[in-house]
């Protein structure tokens, strides 16, 4: 076996790092992951997650986890509704007398990442460790994190997302501004706090577009929501724009500017007392990427192939990069590290570039002049 005798670090504890590690424990792989986050604790934001057949539902099967992943997921948040600026509904799953389609089962991020922690072995994510840098010792790499720690691995994997600063080790490539900014909101207590908006959910997702403009949102089983207010815009407009986003006034006198044409109803989202926002320009990496394969050295997921989120591709591309680089690298096909991860390398650039492509066209659609239209004939069919 390639990895025998060989110790494996995987940076950053998301997804596709936490998958990964299960995979390669359950080849007897020497694995450790190392994540910024001071505990398992820590609040796990972002949206919830709808897992694909052939990728993230496939990675769960392969981790052994299928059964622990059907019992936490959440059914209702299928469910969606399409509306106007004015949050008039124009199409609603829950009067279609439809079934809920498992076609695409969501979980929340916080008891997925549960799940795969508890499959892992003790100790196997070190926490509270934020990697700084790295250099190359031996045949392996010697990694430095902000802690002052420092460890040794014969092999490093970047999975710490689309601002990874393991990447720059293995590819000089720079992202590409999609013409797309959104500004992520996190409300707590949904139901205290933005009642009117928990409850038009009744427990799904609402989609809403107008003036090339987008509002998304659904809540999640803790109680909160987060929703995305996404918009055409210069890449730098946000950050030139001085807004301080821990200033909710700024930031509700940007929503009604910039929103103008939107009705009174979505300013419950801005004017409660727990709502934390984070501007997220939207970027990819150029879809004909490529860089030199390294036999001690590569990345998945976000650190690959970021993507914005309009396809839901993200998640589940990176899951499916972790079971197919689990199977390059403890399987018994390629004869050297090197060939198995060029292997892996090539389809996963090829399969990266696929999604994001998907994502783009999809990113177009939502914020055209048509959108409401063409989501509308999208969803009835």
């Amino acid at each position: 076996m390639l990895l025998e005798n060989k110790k494996v670090a995987i940076v950053g504890g998301g997804m596709a790092g936490l998958t990964l590690a299960r995979l390669l424990q359950m080849k007897n792989t020497d694995v450790k992951v190392y994540e910024r986050d001071m505990n398992r604790d820590v609040r796990v934001q972002g949206s919830t997650l709808d897992l694909h057949e052939g990728s993230g539902l496939e990675a769960m099967k392969r981790a052994g986890l299928i059964d622990e992943f059907y019992a936490y997921h959440r059914p209702i948040a299928s469910k969606m509704r399409i509306v106007d600026q004015a949050l008039q509904i124009k199409f609603d799953d829950h009067n279609s007398g439809k079934t809920i389609s498992e076609d695409r089962p969501e979980i929340d991020r916080a008891p997925l990442r549960d799940i795969l922690l508890n499959a892992l072995k003790p100790d196997t994510v070190v926490w509270d460790s934020h990697f700084q840098s790295m250099e190359k010792q031996s045949k392996g790499w010697l990694l430095h994190f902000k802690n002052g720690t420092g460890i040794y691995a014969d092999l490093v994997i970047a999975a710490d997302g689309a601002k990874s600063k393991v990447r720059p080790f293995l590819s000089a490539e720079k992202p590409v501004y999609s013409g797309i900014t959104l500004i992520e909101g996190n409300i707590y207590d949904a139901e205290k706090n933005a009642p009117k908006l928990f409850e038009f959910t009744k427990g799904g997702k609402v989609m809403a577009f107008g003036n090339e403009q987008f509002i998304g949102y659904g809540t999640k089983g803790d109680g909160s929501i987060m929703f995305v207010a996404s918009f055409k815009a210069p890449e730098n407009s946000v950050t030139q724009s001085g807004i301080d986003f821990k200033n909710k006034a700024q930031v509700f006198a940007w929503f009604k500017e910039t929103y103008a044409s939107w009705s009174e109803e979505w300013h419950e989202f801005f004017t409660n007392d727990d709502v934390h926002f984070i501007p997220r320009p939207q970027y990819y990496f150029p879809l004909n990427q490529t860089w030199e394969t390294q036999d001690n050295l590569t990345m998945i997921g976000d650190a690959a192939h970021c993507m914005p989120p309009f396809a839901g591709e993200g998640a589940n591309v990176a899951m499916q990069d972790a079971f197919e680089l689990a199977e390059c690298l403890a399987g018994t096909k390629f004869r050297n590290m090197k060939t198995a991860i060029s292997h892996f390398e090539k389809q996963m650039i090829k399969r990266g570039a696929e999604a994001t492509q998907d994502t783009l066209e999809n990113s177009e659609i939502m914020h055209s002049k048509t959108a409401l239209e063409q989501m509308l004939a999208f969803f009835s069919h």
